[in-house]
């Protein structure tokens, strides 16, 4: 499984036009082929700062997604807003046996 994690700062005052394209935009990203799950966190201290938390099956379905008419959409919406650039990475759960 491919955990992914992507950081995103927003001018301040675009913070309420990007939960619109989150919440209109969620349940296809959810019920995208190889798509398990999908949060989105705020910054504690920062309400201008979220993060996405998402897994996939593995690469090839978030390279689907990412290639996708879906993601293209969102992120010309999305990337106009941003104070900064997103970061992003993808990680595996990596479990200690004792």
């Amino acid at each position: 499984m491919l955990i992914r994690f992507v950081r995103m700062t927003f001018k301040e005052e675009e913070v309420e036009n990007f939960l619109l394209i989150f919440e209109s935009s969620k349940h296809n990203i959810k019920n995208f082929p190889g798509c398990n799950h999908l949060e989105l966190f705020q910054d504690y201290h920062n309400p201008a700062i979220f993060s996405t938390y998402s897994t996939w099956e593995n690469d090839e379905y978030l390279d689907n997604y990412r290639n996708s008419e879906l993601f293209k959409k969102v992120w010309k919406k999305t990337k106009v807003l941003f104070a900064e650039s997103p970061v992003a990475y993808s990680q595996k759960k990596h479990t200690l046996v004792d």
